[in-house]
């Protein structure tokens, strides 16, 4: 127990085993939903959804491991959502692509992502954002995270004449999302210790014993074979040969480098492990989650990322790699268990989405709201990313804005070069994204 302690460094995070297991279990049930998901946007592209499951498993355990024993950071990845949608609707199913070739797409993207990883580009770039926007980002993912889980449990939903609106409480599963919500609440602000994973547990109790969330009928069973998907990317790396696929390529990466550092600093800043505007062994982070990418699209999967359900994890105290190594083994266990994931309903997840919401929107007390320069890009990142469901593309609107608004305040000398790089490259990031 002490060389485990001494190598992550437990006593000087302030935390101890016993906590890093309970975060990382929580991080690993906020985030299960993706084993079931991701089989199912990849399958609409023609992909086995069996070998899909087995991939997504063991690349977030793959990452998740690498975070935690060589970052020593208490985040997990896996295939990111949003992108593996790009990935069948767009690519495979919009553009005529097979799913080999853009399995090839992402196995490209990824060795792209290693190499600018390894010159740091990616280190230099996320120093360069001023901590005021670093705040701004960490509010935006509780916002979109909150949002998130509000959706996922039913309270709030679309709605043609509004955009959104308030869900129906005549829908029994809304109730466990209320019942969760309630208790959760309760929990946090008497400061019980493990509040949003008892949270989960007690709403997925009350599932069961309502008949709302089935019983599974079996606890144990084997991992699908990843015969048909292992090494396909490797197979047609050749069919990369034409503007649109690169443009596929380009696409992969622009989306997995912005969500990934985005999510990286929000989560940074919500465990406090920013020091002096920069996040420490970040390259390692950095070069985690690249790296499990790559081996993602070796396995047969989409870009994998790193995942803002951390942020549960790390609520419930968790501040080493001890974290992810725990939610790396859930990951690898959750192949063999799979019927008992069901249970993990999006019901269940959604109160600790909202409660982490709450404690990561406090970083916008942070931002100087005073200076209008500051404050305009600031709160275009803070709404845009929850009402474009999207990390990246609300890191766009506020980092295009914030060159424009600093010379409006002739402080254009203050701002450091790469913020004025990135400006031309988020005007190209959203114009490839409009591409049809």
């Amino acid at each position: 127990m002490n060389t485990i302690s001494n190598y992550f460094k437990l006593n000087e995070l302030n935390t101890n085993i016993r906590t890093e297991i309970l975060a990382g279990f929580t991080t690993f049930i906020s985030m299960s939903y993706i084993l079931f998901v991701n089989p199912n946007v990849l399958g609409a592209a023609g992909m086995n959804q069996g070998a899909v499951f087995t991939a997504t498993a063991l690349s977030a355990a793959f990452g998740t491991l690498m975070m935690g024993l060589y970052a020593k950071y208490p985040i997990a990845t896996a295939p990111a959502l949003g992108i593996n949608a790009f990935f069948s609707y767009s690519v495979v199913i919009g553009m005529g692509v097979n799913w080999q070739t853009a399995l090839a797409a992402v196995f490209v993207a990824s060795l792209i992502f290693i190499l600018i990883t390894i010159f740091k580009l990616r280190e230099v770039i996320i120093d360069a954002i001023p901590s005021d926007l670093k705040f701004a980002i960490s509010s935006g993912i509780g916002l979109f995270i909150a949002f998130l889980g509000l959706h996922q449990g039913g309270l709030i939903v679309a709605n043609k004449s509004t955009v959104v609106g308030l869900g129906s409480f005549t829908t029994p599963t809304t109730w466990l999302t209320i019942i969760g919500l309630i208790v959760t609440s309760i929990l946090m602000v008497k400061r019980v210790p493990g509040a949003i994973f008892i949270g989960m547990a007690v709403t997925a109790i009350a599932g069961l014993i309502t008949g709302l969330i089935p019983m599974p009928h079996h606890v144990i069973s084997g991992a699908p074979s990843l015969k048909p998907t292992f090494g396909v990317g490797v197979e047609y790396f050749s069919h990369i040969n034409t503007i649109q696929l690169w443009v596929v390529v380009l696409t992969f990466l622009l989306v997995t480098f912005f969500d990934t550092a985005g999510t990286l600093v929000g989560l940074a800043q919500q465990a406090g492990f920013m020091k002096d505007n920069k996040m420490p062994r970040v390259g390692k982070a950095l070069m985690s989650d690249s790296s499990a990418m790559l081996v993602g699209s070796i396995l047969g999967t989409s870009p994998v990322g790193a995942y803002v359900e951390s942020s549960a994890g790390i609520a419930v105290g968790g501040r080493s790699g001890l974290t992810s190594v725990v939610t790396a083994i859930c990951f690898i266990l959750g192949m063999f268990f799979s019927p008992l994931l069901p249970v993990v309903t999006n019901q269940v997840t959604a109160p600790a989405l909202i409660i982490v919401g709450v404690l990561m929107a406090q970083s916008m007390k942070r931002v100087h709201w005073e200076k209008l320069e500051i404050a305009i890009p600031a709160f275009l990142i803070v709404i845009g990313m929850p009402l474009t469901y999207s990390i990246s593309d609300g890191m766009a609107l506020g980092l295009i804005m914030y060159p424009l608004t600093m010379i409006a305040a002739k402080r254009g000398k203050e701002v450091h070069p790469i913020m004025y790089a990135l400006f031309f490259i988020f005007i190209v990031f959203i114009a490839i994204l409009n591409v049809k």
